[in-house]
């Protein structure tokens, strides 16, 4: 499985953001795609999450302002992002957790200025 994840950039506090996450390879294969982010000297989080059958979860940093969706038809994963705040700054990726284990997409900045 392979994951181009793209949309990230600069944004006001209060503004909104979508990434996308494209995949390729063994789609079938994807049990979840997940999102994550990772901010200078801290840990990789998972910040959002959507299952083969379309079950979502979130941290509760980002619940009620993230929203992870997907195009099937497109093969394709989106999370957007909206009243986003300095602390929300970060790299986000795409992951794919599949049998083999997880394949993970490029990160992408996301800078929330205050």
């Amino acid at each position: 499985v392979q994951l181009q994840a793209s949309g990230g950039g600069l944004v006001q506090g209060g503004g909104s953001l979508s990434l996308s996450c494209v995949a390729s390879g063994n789609i079938d294969s994807i049990n979840a795609i997940e999102w994550y982010r990772q901010s200078p000297g801290k840990e990789r989080d998972l910040v959002a999450k959507i299952t083969r059958v379309g079950v979502v979860d979130y941290s509760d940093s980002v619940k009620g302002r993230f929203t992870i969706s997907r195009d099937s038809a497109k093969n394709t994963f989106y999370l957007q992002m909206n009243s986003l705040k300095p602390e929300d700054t970060a790299v986000y990726y795409c992951a794919a957790a599949w049998v083999a284990g997880r394949s993970w997409g490029q990160g992408t900045q996301v800078t929330v200025s205050s």
